[in-house]
This record gives structure tokens, sequence and C-alpha cells, in this order.
């Protein structure tokens, strides 16, 4: 039974990392966007890195529960990917689409956590299985909004 309590609260870390990433990769695509011709992605991006930071408030209890502490971590993956979208931005300004791209990037990888996550630790509760499900639902609408925003744009 102990081993289930660690194996749920490393896979909620996990989920919290994944959190911390995209949170983070926002506010790296807030910075990059450019004060003009911006088509209003900054509400877009403010509104998922947002709903990262509810998604972290929702599972951090849930760690306590499993009689660990929430990891204040990100993925070594995400800081990487951070700072390629850092130094191609000092290289040749980012353009909006290419901010989007980026931002898909992050949101696959976000899906592929969380769907990895459920089915390796189909044991977890039902009703901890049920918050993840649903916050990998609403992921999954950003993610498709994102794409729809990047073949969208013109430029």
């Amino acid at each position: 039974m102990e081993n289930l309590h660690q194996d749920t609260a490393d896979l909620l870390n996990q989920l919290i990392e994944i959190n911390n990433d995209r949170i983070e990769g926002y506010e790296k695509a807030i910075s990059l966007l450019p004060e003009e011709g911006n088509y209003g992605l900054q509400d877009v991006f403010e509104k998922y890195r947002d709903q990262s930071i509810q998604f972290k408030n929702e599972l951090k209890p849930l760690v306590i529960r499993e009689g660990d502490m929430p990891t204040e971590e990100t993925r070594t993956s995400g800081k990487l990917f951070r700072t390629w979208m850092e130094i191609k931005s000092a290289v040749a300004p980012y353009t909006v689409k290419a901010i989007l791209e980026s931002c898909e990037r992050g949101e696959d990888e976000f899906k592929k956590v969380y769907k990895e996550g459920m089915t390796k630790h189909a044991q977890t509760s039902s009703a901890i299985l049920s918050i993840i499900q649903s916050q990998a639902n609403l992921q999954l609408e950003a993610h498709d909004h994102i794409k729809e925003l990047r073949d969208n744009i013109d430029l």
C-alpha cells in the first residue's frame, strides 16, 4: 500500500512539473510577443498560464494527502526548450507564428505526460484519476485552440 501512495505522489509531482513548465513556457511566450500586432495573444497565453496555476493548486493537496511534498521543479526538457527559445529570439526576432508553434509543442508535451501518467498509473484511485482526466480534457481544448490560432495566423 505504501508503494501505491508513493507511486501516486510521484505521478502527481510529474504533473505538477509539467504544469510548472507550461507556466514558464507561457511566461516566456508573453515576453516574446511584439507590442503591436500580437493578435490579442497575451490574453490567451495568460489564460492558459493561469489554467496551469489552477491545475497545480488542485494537485498539491493530493500530493500531501499521499504523504509527500509537492515539487516546485520543472522538467529538464522544459528548461532546455525555454533556453532554446531565448537563443533563437536573440538571433532573430520571433514571429507570432513561431511563438504559437512553440506553444503548441509545449501543449503536445503536456498532453503526452498526462496520457502516459494515466496509462502507467491506472491503479490510482478513481477520484484522483477523475481530476487528472478533467485537467487533461481542459488542456486538450487549450491545445486545439493554440493549434487553430497557429494554423490561421497570417504571418
